[in-house]
Protein backbone atom coordinates (compact mmCIF):
# COMPACT_ATOMS: atom_id res chain seq x y z
CA UNK A 1 0.00 0.00 0.00
CA UNK A 2 1.22 3.22 -1.05
CA UNK A 3 0.46 6.49 1.09
CA UNK A 4 0.48 9.79 -1.25
CA UNK A 5 1.72 12.77 0.54
CA UNK A 6 0.50 16.06 0.13
CA UNK A 7 2.42 18.21 -1.43
CA UNK A 8 4.43 20.80 0.43
CA UNK A 9 3.01 24.10 0.57
CA UNK A 10 5.02 26.46 -0.82
CA UNK A 11 5.93 30.40 0.15
CA UNK A 12 4.16 31.93 -2.94
CA UNK A 13 1.46 29.72 -1.87
CA UNK A 14 1.06 31.14 1.92
CA UNK A 15 1.32 34.50 0.81
CA UNK A 16 -1.71 34.11 -1.41
CA UNK A 17 -3.50 32.58 1.69
CA UNK A 18 -5.79 35.31 3.40
CA UNK A 19 -4.09 36.41 6.68
CA UNK A 20 -5.47 35.35 10.04
CA UNK A 21 -5.34 36.97 13.32
CA UNK A 22 -2.83 36.98 15.04
CA UNK A 23 -0.67 36.62 12.21
CA UNK A 24 1.07 33.38 11.15
CA UNK A 25 4.74 32.79 10.00
CA UNK A 26 5.75 30.50 7.33
CA UNK A 27 9.28 28.93 7.75
CA UNK A 28 10.65 25.54 6.73
CA UNK A 29 7.21 24.68 4.90
CA UNK A 30 5.02 24.88 8.20
CA UNK A 31 2.24 27.92 8.76
CA UNK A 32 3.03 28.52 12.66
CA UNK A 33 0.16 30.81 13.94
CA UNK A 34 1.21 33.27 16.67
CA UNK A 35 -0.43 33.43 19.92
CA UNK A 36 -2.72 36.15 21.03
CA UNK A 37 -0.70 39.14 22.86
CA UNK A 38 -1.45 39.58 26.68
CA UNK A 39 -0.72 42.02 28.88
CA UNK A 40 3.27 41.71 29.42
CA UNK A 41 3.56 40.75 25.70
CA UNK A 42 1.63 43.56 24.98
CA UNK A 43 3.38 46.25 27.31
CA UNK A 44 6.77 45.56 26.35
CA UNK A 45 6.17 45.23 22.62
CA UNK A 46 4.78 48.39 22.60
CA UNK A 47 7.80 49.94 25.07
CA UNK A 48 10.31 48.71 23.04
CA UNK A 49 9.08 50.00 19.77
CA UNK A 50 8.85 53.68 21.16
CA UNK A 51 12.15 53.24 22.97
CA UNK A 52 13.79 52.74 20.11
CA UNK A 53 11.72 54.95 17.85
CA UNK A 54 12.69 57.95 20.07
CA UNK A 55 16.34 57.62 20.04
CA UNK A 56 16.76 56.10 16.45
CA UNK A 57 13.78 57.72 14.42
CA UNK A 58 14.61 61.79 14.78
CA UNK A 59 18.06 60.46 13.69
CA UNK A 60 16.80 58.89 10.71
CA UNK A 61 19.14 55.81 11.93
CA UNK A 62 16.61 52.36 12.28
CA UNK A 63 12.82 52.18 13.14
CA UNK A 64 11.14 50.00 14.94
CA UNK A 65 8.03 48.40 13.34
CA UNK A 66 5.78 45.86 15.92
CA UNK A 67 4.15 42.73 14.09
CA UNK A 68 5.56 43.94 10.24
CA UNK A 69 5.75 40.75 7.87
CA UNK A 70 9.27 40.07 6.29
CA UNK A 71 9.54 37.95 3.97
CA UNK A 72 13.35 36.55 2.93
CA UNK A 73 15.46 33.29 3.05
CA UNK A 74 12.36 31.53 1.79
CA UNK A 75 10.03 32.23 4.87
CA UNK A 76 7.90 34.76 5.73
CA UNK A 77 7.66 35.69 9.15
CA UNK A 78 6.22 38.70 11.71
CA UNK A 79 8.67 39.15 14.32
CA UNK A 80 7.24 41.04 17.52
CA UNK A 81 9.23 43.82 16.74
CA UNK A 82 11.67 44.28 13.61
CA UNK A 83 13.88 47.23 13.56
CA UNK A 84 15.40 48.24 10.08
CA UNK A 85 18.27 50.37 9.87
CA UNK A 86 16.76 53.88 8.12
CA UNK A 87 18.85 53.18 4.64
CA UNK A 88 17.62 49.69 4.32
CA UNK A 89 13.80 50.57 4.83
CA UNK A 90 12.26 49.75 1.38
CA UNK A 91 10.39 52.55 -0.29
CA UNK A 92 8.62 53.26 -3.36
CA UNK A 93 10.61 55.64 -6.23
CA UNK A 94 8.30 58.88 -4.57
CA UNK A 95 9.87 57.99 -1.46
CA UNK A 96 7.10 56.33 0.72
CA UNK A 97 7.14 53.40 2.52
CA UNK A 98 6.49 50.15 0.43
CA UNK A 99 3.67 48.09 2.35
CA UNK A 100 6.00 44.48 1.74
CA UNK A 101 8.95 44.04 3.23
CA UNK A 102 11.01 41.40 1.50
CA UNK A 103 14.25 41.47 3.58
CA UNK A 104 15.30 40.12 6.71
CA UNK A 105 15.54 43.09 9.85
CA UNK A 106 18.96 44.12 11.10
CA UNK A 107 17.05 43.54 15.02
CA UNK A 108 14.23 41.15 15.03
CA UNK A 109 12.81 40.99 18.56
CA UNK A 110 10.73 37.83 19.92
CA UNK A 111 8.87 38.17 23.35
CA UNK A 112 7.69 34.62 24.66
CA UNK A 113 4.50 34.53 25.22
CA UNK A 114 3.70 31.73 28.13
CA UNK A 115 1.71 29.02 25.24
CA UNK A 116 4.54 29.78 22.92
CA UNK A 117 6.88 26.64 22.32
CA UNK A 118 10.29 28.07 22.73
CA UNK A 119 11.70 25.95 19.89
CA UNK A 120 9.60 27.49 17.21
CA UNK A 121 10.05 31.52 18.70
CA UNK A 122 13.82 30.43 18.27
CA UNK A 123 13.87 28.72 15.30
CA UNK A 124 12.32 32.26 13.88
CA UNK A 125 14.96 33.80 15.24
CA UNK A 126 17.65 31.61 14.04
CA UNK A 127 16.59 31.88 10.67
CA UNK A 128 16.66 35.31 11.14
CA UNK A 129 20.63 35.16 11.97
CA UNK A 130 21.37 32.80 9.36
CA UNK A 131 19.44 35.32 6.94
CA UNK A 132 21.24 38.61 7.29
CA UNK A 133 19.62 39.59 10.62
CA UNK A 134 22.73 41.04 12.93
CA UNK A 135 20.73 40.77 16.09
CA UNK A 136 17.79 39.29 17.75
CA UNK A 137 16.48 39.15 21.40
CA UNK A 138 14.53 36.51 22.93
CA UNK A 139 12.99 38.21 25.87
CA UNK A 140 11.37 35.47 28.39
CA UNK A 141 9.49 37.56 30.81
CA UNK A 142 8.56 34.18 32.87
CA UNK A 143 12.37 34.31 33.73
CA UNK A 144 13.41 37.75 33.14
CA UNK A 145 16.02 37.11 30.55
CA UNK A 146 16.81 38.30 27.37
CA UNK A 147 19.05 35.58 24.96
CA UNK A 148 20.64 37.85 22.21
CA UNK A 149 21.10 36.33 18.73
CA UNK A 150 24.43 37.39 16.82
CA UNK A 151 26.14 36.76 13.59
CA UNK A 152 27.16 32.94 13.52
CA UNK A 153 24.80 31.55 15.50
CA UNK A 154 26.24 32.89 18.38
CA UNK A 155 23.99 33.02 21.38
CA UNK A 156 24.41 35.23 24.70
CA UNK A 157 22.05 34.91 27.85
CA UNK A 158 21.38 38.46 29.77
CA UNK A 159 19.83 38.35 33.20
CA UNK A 160 19.59 41.46 36.17
CA UNK A 161 21.71 44.05 36.01
CA UNK A 162 23.36 42.54 32.47
CA UNK A 163 23.24 45.31 29.35
CA UNK A 164 21.56 44.48 26.64
CA UNK A 165 23.51 43.78 23.13
CA UNK A 166 21.90 47.21 21.00
CA UNK A 167 21.88 47.23 16.69
CA UNK A 168 25.13 49.26 16.00
CA UNK A 169 24.62 53.23 15.39
CA UNK A 170 21.73 53.19 17.75
CA UNK A 171 22.54 55.40 21.40
CA UNK A 172 20.51 53.18 23.73
CA UNK A 173 21.38 52.04 27.00
CA UNK A 174 19.32 49.11 28.53
CA UNK A 175 19.63 46.37 31.13
CA UNK A 176 17.67 43.16 31.61
CA UNK A 177 16.32 44.84 34.84
CA UNK A 178 14.79 47.99 33.11
CA UNK A 179 13.15 46.03 30.69
CA UNK A 180 11.22 43.83 33.29
CA UNK A 181 10.82 47.17 35.10
CA UNK A 182 8.64 48.06 32.40
CA UNK A 183 5.95 45.74 33.51
CA UNK A 184 5.49 47.26 36.66
CA UNK A 185 2.71 50.29 36.36
CA UNK A 186 3.45 51.94 39.72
Amino acid sequence: MTIASQPQLTLDDFLKLPETEPASDFINGEIIQKTMPQGEHSLLQTTVCKTINGIAKSQKIAYAFPELRCTFGGAAIVPDVSVFRWDRIPKTPSGRIVNRFEIHPDWAIEILSPEQRLKKVLSKLLHCSRNGTKLSWLINPEDESVLGIFPGLRLELYEGADKLPILEGIQLELTVEQVFGWLSLT
